[in-house]
């Protein structure tokens, strides 16, 4: 019984640790989409971000 108790709870937190990983995917695909769409737009020629 607690071999399936702790199986079941490895397989939620693996579930739960994929779905965060593949969330995290897409964030950082838009992020480098923001920051290549900034690389090639230059606002009056200058950098979109000042850092």
């Amino acid at each position: 019984m607690i071999a399936i108790i702790l199986l079941a709870v490895v397989a939620i937190v693996l579930f739960g640790a994929g779905f965060a990983l593949h969330l995290l995917w897409w964030v950082a695909i838009a992020a480098l989409v923001v920051w290549l769409l900034g690389f090639l737009i230059r606002p009056g020629g200058q950098r979109w971000y000042y850092w």
